[in-house]
């Protein structure tokens, strides 16, 4: 049952407003009453009901085993998770209130004026969002965000952003081929990899976030997110270059974001700083559009291709044809005259 304005939690959380709810849990602004004039965030965890009663303690004593870690956590783009606590056996997370808008309403708001948001703004968010995943990803066991999207992203009233919203944060385990989950989920369809929809099959590690990352930035870049996973996969020529939507987007951008949102993990960059400097220095992308291959009608989906992999096919390529020149070479001046 959805908590009421006015629930008073713990004798400390003063409910004052819903902020949302979603399949995973709902969210409500509370006022601490310990710390006069201190705003909370209190998330509602909800935990699958048709689960066995073994199940649902496992998925208690995860809950609590990662609270843990996330009040660990401490970084200037995150929010500070301060208590949580079970109430008749609902579970609940305690954290900082960030005002501000989130980036889904700067979305919503430059589609309303027909225009987009300044590349440089994008590159300023993706600036301070990749040193909180970095901060995340670094931490040992490292931490997964699993549900990085605009509406996860709060820009405050002082031009800094803030990563939100851990309710499908998961904890990789080193001595386990699976990772641990406070709640188990799969993010938010446009914003996640094809390895994520197997839950916890062992598939996930931070580039799983870097794609969540790269379609977000799409989605900035383009006021509108790129083709889903799966139905990129039954269509691998669908997805549309950001340039071809927006042509004020940089090479190195477009480029960049492509590169985070491969397909397959391995082609993606292996860590968030390498997606950073993509976008923010002269660092090599080895994922490319040819350039001059672009024709009337065709999107740069159409030729896009890995060049790590055609280094690859070159070199072998290049190998041969050195052999076949010094055969040419021996036959010409070594064989035997008729």
């Amino acid at each position: 049952m959805e908590l009421s304005i006015g629930d008073i939690l713990k004798e400390r959380y003063h409910i004052t407003e819903h902020i949302g709810r979603g399949g995973m849990g709902a969210v409500y602004k509370a006022e601490d009453l310990r710390l006069e004039g201190r705003q909370t965030a209190i998330k509602e965890i909800i935990l699958d009901l048709n689960s066995t009663p073994e199940e649902l303690e496992e998925n208690r004593r995860q809950f609590h085993r990662e609270a843990s870690v996330l009040a660990r956590l401490d970084h200037p783009t995150l929010p500070k998770v301060s208590d949580f606590f079970v109430i008749d056996d609902r579970d609940f997370l305690v954290m900082d209130y960030i005002p501000g808008n989130d980036l889904r309403f700067m979305i919503e708001e430059s589609i309303r004026k027909g225009e987009f948001i300044e590349e440089r703004d994008i590159l300023d968010w993706a600036d301070q969002l990749a040193d909180a995943l970095h901060y995340l990803h670094s931490q040992d066991p490292p931490v997964l965000h699993r549900d990085i999207k605009p509406a996860n992203i709060k820009l405050m009233p002082n031009g800094k952003v803030r990563l939100v919203d851990f309710g499908l944060v998961k904890v990789l385990n080193p001595d386990e081929s699976r990772t641990i989950t406070v709640v188990q989920g799969r993010g938010s369809v446009h914003y996640t990899p094809l390895e994520q929809y197997g839950g916890d099959a062992g598939h996930t590690d931070v580039r799983s976030d870097i794609y969540a990352f790269g379609a977000t930035l799409y989605h900035l870049s383009c006021n509108r997110p790129p083709l889903e996973a799966k139905q990129r996969f039954l269509e691998p020529r669908g997805l549309t270059d950001p340039q071809d939507i927006n042509p004020d987007i940089s090479d190195r951008t477009s480029q960049a974001i492509l590169w985070a949102i491969s397909m397959h993990p391995d082609h993606r960059p292996s860590n968030v700083l390498e997606l950073r400097d993509a976008l923010l220095s002269d660092r090599y992308i080895p994922y490319r559009v040819k350039p001059g291959l672009r024709r009337a009608g065709q999107t740069s989906q159409d030729i896009i291709v890995y060049d790590a992999d055609m280094a690859k096919g070159n070199v072998v390529l290049a190998m041969l044809a050195s052999v076949l020149l010094i055969a040419a070479i021996f036959v010409t001046f070594f064989s035997p005259t008729i």
